[in-house]
């Protein structure tokens, strides 16, 4: 048990609610891509079954186990061929950032749900406390993995979402001599999520964002509903 706490990012005894978070948030952050694009036009995603929440058509086994050992990884990516768009370029950003955006709303209507819950009574009313104590567990780490892939997706470097989105809205020609550079940008972005030295100035103050955005959440349910 301690070789096993010493090698997660997380201890052993909240790894279920931080493994069932990221399964959740990963997989409405793919949903809702596949979902946009095929709504736009392009049936790529449909065809490979992405549009859809069962979370064995988006899980990375691999991408999972590193979030698990380092605090990072990924999901399957969602194929889209912008060509498919008659708006190609505003559509394609509307698609993008459906991801990101998805995982926002997830911790919104998670706190929103939880206070809720607590106004109303339900939480605090279980004989065994133990359930109480589990529910807040999860719902901590439903909102602070969430707010996290909302920012980390939006850093504008490849491949992730902001990237996409940023590349939409420069001029053709910048974004064409952009595309050149990827490779080298994906090294960068690579060296900066898995360095220990990087990662304390990178990875470590995007946990710290993600947190405050969590806190913003808190407050509304407690302006909502009382504390």
């Amino acid at each position: 048990m301690d070789f096993l706490n010493q090698v997660l990012f997380v201890r052993l005894d909240v790894l279920p609610f931080y493994v069932l978070a990221l399964v959740i948030g990963f997989t409405v952050h793919e949903f809702s891509h596949a979902y946009f694009a095929n709504k736009f036009g392009d049936p790529t995603a449909k065809m490979l079954g992405r549009v859809t929440l069962n979370p064995a058509a988006h899980i990375d086994i691999l991408g999972m186990i590193l979030l698990l050992i380092a605090g990072f990884g990924w999901a399957r990516p969602v194929p889209v061929n912008r060509a498919n768009f008659d708006r190609p370029r505003l559509m394609s950003m509307v698609v993008s950032a459906a991801g990101p955006v998805s995982n926002l709303l997830i911790a919104l209507v998670t706190a929103v749900i939880y206070y809720a819950l607590n106004y109303f009574g339900v939480i605090g009313s279980f004989a065994n406390n133990r359930i109480d104590i589990a529910i807040y567990t999860f719902v901590q780490y439903m909102i602070l993995m969430n707010c996290f892939l909302f920012i980390f997706n939006l850093i504008p470097l490849p491949p992730l979402d902001g990237y996409r989105i940023v590349s939409e809205l420069l001029p053709p020609r910048i974004s064409a001599k952009l595309h050149g550079f990827e490779q080298w940008a994906f090294l960068l972005f690579l060296l900066i999520v898995f360095l220990p030295p990087l990662k304390m100035y990178t990875i470590q103050p995007l946990y710290e964002l993600a947190g405050t955005l969590s806190g913003s959440f808190y407050s509304l349910g407690n302006l909502l509903f009382g504390g």
